[in-house]
């Protein structure tokens, strides 16, 4: 298979699988407004994403890239937040600030699979808590108010 060269927001430089990066909409969709084929020098700037988060991104991508396709939201369908696998809960095991890079990575390359898994992670940690509790949990010292 083809690689690409994903390129962090501080220039490391990461050479992936094509079919590992297309898990991500953002790149598959990148690769196809570019133009770029199999034959190509690939560089996909990724000005959002630092260079420890992509390789996170990476592994995860590597480990799921057999997976099926993830059904399409049902709205009307109960969320859950214990359906997540132990080598998904292992991956997962990061500090707070990793986490949320993780969150804002997934939505900014469009990975459904991380993005879900990763706040159900956070929706886990905040789970049956009070607004003092929740508050603490995520760092936040001042209340929200509207």
């Amino acid at each position: 298979m083809p690689n690409i060269k994903l390129q962090s927001s501080d220039t490391e430089i990461f050479e992936v699988d094509v079919e590992i990066a297309k898990c991500s909409v953002t790149i598959k969709t990148m690769l196809e407004d570019l133009g770029m084929d199999d034959d190509e020098e690939k560089i996909v700037p990724l000005p959002n994403v630092n260079s420890a988060i992509l390789k996170k991104v990476i592994q995860w991508a590597t480990y799921h890239k057999d997976d099926p396709p993830l059904p399409e939201d049902d709205e009307n369908k109960q969320k859950r937040t214990d359906d997540i696998s132990s080598w998904d809960a292992d991956f997962l095991k990061v500090d707070q600030v990793t986490l949320f890079e993780l969150i804002l990575a997934a939505y900014y390359l469009d990975i459904k699979g991380l993005l879900d898994v990763s706040c159900k992670t956070v929706a886990n940690m905040v789970k049956g808590k009070t607004p003092e509790e929740i508050r603490k949990t995520l760092g936040m010292l001042v209340p929200i108010s509207g």
